[in-house]
């Protein structure tokens, strides 16, 4: 079942081969084909839960949630790529009087890169797997992918290859579009070879970065996409706990065990104001005393989470304010401690607990949120639960500097797809300032090339003046309208 590595050789020359088949052609035909995909996903989706489900501890709810978000993406994709917001053209016609002297006539719009190695994670079968928002936003932006199985759904990710393989191929795609491989070897040939131009990766920071480097390394080094660690604080003011405290801790509560604590997202750090921990302590105990344990979705998974929880539960100056257990599915653990001992021991907030655990750090009243924010390392996402009318500038300042999505009075678990959305942040949250989740992340599977000079008959599609493609442009700093075509929006 492993893959060799004569046959990841082979499935990347494919994949090469069919995305020169398929890089000139057009959005509406290329949307066909994630049609067609999105189609086959819920037409196996009873099948493929029933996978998830004997495999990954999760309940078919969320599995069919999941489906669901990945087939939205896919369609979401489809309308983004038929208007040719992904192409970004721009067409700057010769002007003898622009202001920097006469400017030829200059057009620019962006083109796939190639071969996309995509690493599929653990934690979301569906939504950051095969057909998860690597896969689907390089094959949006005219990619071929070769796809890494994660291992921890084995049976489900095979399958789930083998549904789009079909569908691309009844959609009339080139063969070698999409692909699958298994196994170490074959991962690392897909990091180093030639013909692959970026990769996408969802997981561990040791193992991204590990990868990262590796990419880093070659004789021509690519993007490396990778989405590696977060801690996701939050930053509760004094107003905002005076006057909701316990709407507060039980919202904190329901979004840290969220999944088992196993989302990307999970709020792993509560800064409060709290005088005395105890005074919380009953709140969480029967806030979580409500939740659903069940297994980690991998033995690994478990082996790393208890030795993280053991590596800060061990530090000095953390106590233990629920504890937690050693079950097959653990009871949460929450570890209290302040912000004197996070002073002394910034490392503290470093260590993510990938699992149902979480650090609350209690400041006395005065602090200065900004300065403890300071502290942190580059975050996915960073909450503050705060009063309107509250200064709060120098804090979000500081937030926005670490990380990449700011929540105000809500919690961070549960990633919507949609335009404005943005999953990824400073080092080690990401590798890379862009976002893997919603449209925007089909752009990073692209690059942007100016064609300065041109006669009409040598144009692409995407530059012509007739605009055959109909897709949006920006002419001369005047945004068109895509159905227009050559009417301004």
């Amino acid at each position: 079942m492993i893959t060799t590595l004569e046959q990841t050789n082979e499935q990347i020359a494919a994949a090469h081969n069919a995305y020169e088949q398929a890089r000139e052609i057009s959005p509406q035909l290329r949307a066909s084909w994630l049609a067609e995909v999105a189609t086959a996903l819920e037409t196996h989706a009873d099948e493929l839960v029933a996978l998830g489900q004997q495999e990954t501890h999760l309940d078919e709810g969320r599995l069919r949630f999941e489906l669901r978000r990945s087939v939205f993406q896919l369609r979401l994709f489809m309308d983004e790529i038929v208007h040719g917001e992904h192409l970004d053209a721009t067409i700057d016609h010769a002007d003898p009087t622009w202001g920097m002297g006469p400017r030829p006539d200059i057009r620019r719009f962006s083109v796939p890169l190639g071969v996309v190695g995509v690493f599929g994670a653990s934690n979301f079968p569906f939504a950051f797997s095969v057909m998860g928002g690597d896969s689907a936003s390089a094959l949006a932006a005219g990619c071929a992918v070769v796809h890494k199985i994660h291992e921890g759904h084995l049976r489900l990710a095979i399958r789930t290859g083998a549904v789009v393989q079909e569908a691309l191929e009844k959609a009339g795609a080139p063969a070698g579009l999409f692909s699958t491989i298994i196994g170490r070897q074959a991962a690392e040939l897909l990091v180093d070879h030639p013909l692959v131009k970026a990769v996408g990766f969802t997981g561990s920071t040791a193992g991204g970065r590990a990868l990262f480097d590796r990419a880093s390394r070659r004789p021509v080094p690519i993007p490396f996409y990778g989405e590696l660690g977060s801690i996701n604080p939050v930053f509760v003011t004094e107003q905002a706990w005076s006057a909701r405290r316990e709407q507060i801790l039980t919202g904190y509560a329901a979004s840290f065990t969220m999944g088992m604590g196993q989302f990307c997202t999970k709020p792993g750090l509560l800064f409060a104001p709290i005088n005395d921990a105890d005074d919380i302590a009953d709140t969480l105990r029967r806030e979580l005393d409500t939740k659903q344990a069940s297994p980690l979705l991998s033995p690994k998974l478990r082996e790393g989470f208890d030795k993280a929880l053991d590596a800060v539960r061990s530090t000095p100056g953390v106590d233990v304010l629920v504890p937690g257990d050693e079950s097959e599915a653990p009871r949460p653990t929450v570890l209290v401690t302040t912000a004197d001992e996070v002073r002394e021991r910034p490392e503290i907030l470093e260590q993510e607990m990938f699992g149902p655990a979480t650090l609350v750090i209690r400041y006395s009243p005065g602090t200065d949120l900004a300065e403890l924010a300071g502290l942190l390392h580059g975050q996915l996402t960073a909450t503050v639960h705060a009063e309107s009318g509250e200064d709060l500038a120098r804090l979000l300042s500081v937030l926005r500097e670490r990380s990449g999505r700011l929540l105000w009075n809500a919690w961070p678990t549960g990633v919507t797809v949609t335009y404005a959305q943005q999953h990824g942040g400073p080092y080690p949250a990401t590798t890379a300032t862009t976002t893997s989740v919603g449209t925007a992340a089909i752009g990073r599977f692209m690059r942007p090339v100016a064609y300065d000079s041109f006669p009409a008959s040598q144009l692409p599609e995407p530059l012509r003046d007739d605009n055959p493609w109909r897709i949006r442009r920006r002419v001369d700093g005047i945004w068109e309208s895509a159905a227009a075509g050559m009417e301004n929006a």
